[in-house]
């Protein structure tokens, strides 16, 4: 009998199918402000990521508010709203169980402007430098 070896290889194409329809869900809720809170709606949220967890009854939303503002109220008034969120989640993706879910911050944004902080390096910016023609090649 032949063993089957698995590989951690990231999320499922069905895990990235769900997620993506979970994240669309959430952003139509916010942004139809069918949720009544004075924090959510000061605050126009971006949900760039959603991860399902293999058996697909987690789901961990990263968001953001637009600029960065009040991310600890935002995440707190979402959380506040959790059970709310997820009806309306289940009512607009079909499946067998409404998936739990769990706000997080978003912190690509921040890796982003790390990588570009050093990028702008004077360092990087020598050694991606072109360098200068040689004159030395008449040998």
């Amino acid at each position: 009998m032949a063993k089957r070896f698995e590989q951690n290889t990231g999320p499922s194409q069905r895990q990235q199918r769900v997620a993506e329809l979970v994240r669309h869900a959430l952003a139509e809720v916010l942004s139809r402000g069918d949720v009544q809170d004075d924090v959510l709606t000061k605050h126009v949220i971006t949900i760039p990521e959603v991860r399902m967890s293999p058996d697909l009854k987690l789901a961990t939303a990263y968001v953001m508010p637009l600029g960065g503002k009040d991310e600890d109220a935002v995440i707190k008034a979402l959380d506040k709203h959790k059970k709310v969120l997820r009806q309306e989640v289940a009512r607009r993706v079909n499946l067998k169980f409404a998936p739990d879910l769990r706000f997080r911050r978003d912190e690509s944004f921040d890796e982003a402007a790390r990588i570009d902080a050093l990028l702008r390096t004077e360092k990087v910016q020598r050694d991606t430098a072109k360098p200068a023609p040689d004159d030395d090649n008449d040998e």
